[in-house]
């Protein structure tokens, strides 16, 4: 208990705090970009509930995680060496998660560009893909073994006191909850989003691809650019409202 007060009083803390709560929040953005696209493949009264229990389970992975710090840290010692790269656990799981985040965002493409979106939705009452509930939260799953195992070590390196990280995570989450139906709808309620955010997805794969093989990508660059984008379309969503205005007061 003492060692909690102490930890309140010292300003290095909330500083690490702060920090890792920003960071826990651009990380699950992600995330949640993902759990939104994935549960609005599902019928409408089991998406917000799916949407809860994906960020549920990002919740009991991360807090495991930070249980087990020790052995989270040794995730990072090479394994082997190959072209003159050491790859670890850690290496291995981004590499994994970065192909299935590509192969996710690939076939979502797909089925929007070849319009078979549509054509399924017309044909089944259960989502625009007919996906299952469970196999909704299995691939929300993955990615949040991913997301979470990445943040942690991340946090890991930026302080030692584990209240502090469980703190944010906690806060981070809380975020997330709060954003995830808000989220979701807007996605769903604008298809030229949907294939945005699958551009999206499609370069963080790409990038925890790379982080896999040792390529360092600064994650300002790319957070950046996925703003840069967002700001785009809404310049082209605010664009089309004024002319569908002008056309609706025309007629």
């Amino acid at each position: 208990m003492q060692d909690l007060l102490a930890l309140a009083a010292d300003p290095r803390a909330w500083a690490a705090l702060a920090t890792l709560v920003v960071m826990e929040a651009v990380l699950g953005i992600d995330n949640l970009i993902f759990i939104s696209i994935l549960t609005n493949k599902l019928p409408v009264e089991k998406r917000s509930r799916a949407r809860r229990i994906g960020i549920g389970l990002a919740v009991v992975l991360r807090l495991g995680l930070l249980a087990s710090v020790a052995f989270i840290v040794q995730l990072t010692h090479p394994l082997f060496t190959l072209a003159g790269h050491g790859f670890s656990w850690r290496d291995l799981i981004l590499i994994a998660g970065g192909l299935f985040l590509i192969w996710k965002a690939t076939s979502e493409i797909h089925h929007s560009v070849a319009g078979a979106a549509d054509e399924d939705a017309e044909a089944s009452p259960q989502g625009a893909v007919g996906m299952t509930m469970l196999a909704a939260i299995g691939q929300i799953l993955v990615l949040d073994l991913v997301f979470s195992l990445d943040s942690i070590i991340t946090a890991v390196g930026m302080t030692d006191d584990i209240p502090v990280m469980v703190l944010a995570v906690l806060i981070a989450v809380g975020l997330m909850l709060a954003a995830a139906d808000p989220l979701a709808r807007f996605i769903g309620d604008n298809p030229t989003i949907v294939m945005l955010a699958l551009g999206f997805l499609l370069m963080i794969g790409m990038t925890l691809l790379a982080e896999g093989m040792g390529m360092h990508v600064p994650k300002g660059y790319i957070y950046t650019a996925m703003a840069f984008s967002a700001l785009v379309e809404a310049l082209n969503m605010l664009a089309r409202r004024r002319r569908e205005r002008r056309k609706r007061k025309r007629g």
